[in-house]
């Protein structure tokens, strides 16, 4: 597997603040917490009732990550941005998505809850495996009483060109 090589954009910096308020959106996920994501990395939201590898958007096939199970119909691919073009990436989801302005005073870090952690969690950038959520996990968090994944997006990109290419 390649090496991940750091770029100059970090699409953590989309989480900018506004008076102290995140803009985030909760994206429904089986087996694991629900996804959040800066709402300005989603770049469409389409329906899409089959289970795809790959999606076709503005004339570029791109990889889908899947957040359901495999017997699962989807009803929502989501467009991400990337940190380049050919690393956008599209998630596969059902359920309905929901957007948020979260304080930033009230995003708090909590401990990943135990059927979700991996045997490798903590592990090198080698091992990325989307039945071990924490071969994707960046943090998980708490607003409102609700735990929620932030997914590493750049290594699920990363691994998703690296399949692809």
């Amino acid at each position: 597997m390649k090496q991940i090589s750091k770029h100059s954009f970090e699409a953590v910096s989309l989480l900018t603040t506004n008076n102290g308020m995140l803009d985030v959106t909760i994206v429904p996920a089986v087996n694991q917490p629900d996804w959040i994501i800066p709402s300005a990395l989603i770049l469409s939201v389409n329906e899409c009732q089959q289970q795809v590898s790959s999606h076709n958007w503005q004339q570029q096939d791109l990889a889908v990550f899947h957040l359901l199970s495999q017997d699962q119909v989807p009803n929502k691919i989501i467009i991400l941005e990337g940190n380049t073009t050919e690393h956008r990436f599209a998630l596969q989801t059902a359920g309905d998505l929901r957007q948020i302005q979260a304080r930033i005073a009230e995003v708090k870090d909590v401990e990943t809850p135990e059927q979700f952690r991996g045997t490798n969690f903590g592990e090198g950038e080698e091992y990325f495996n989307k039945n071990d959520v924490s071969s994707y996990l960046y943090q998980t968090v708490m607003i409102d009483d609700e735990i929620y994944l932030v997914p590493d997006l750049d290594k699920i990109a990363y691994h998703l060109i690296d399949l692809d290419g």
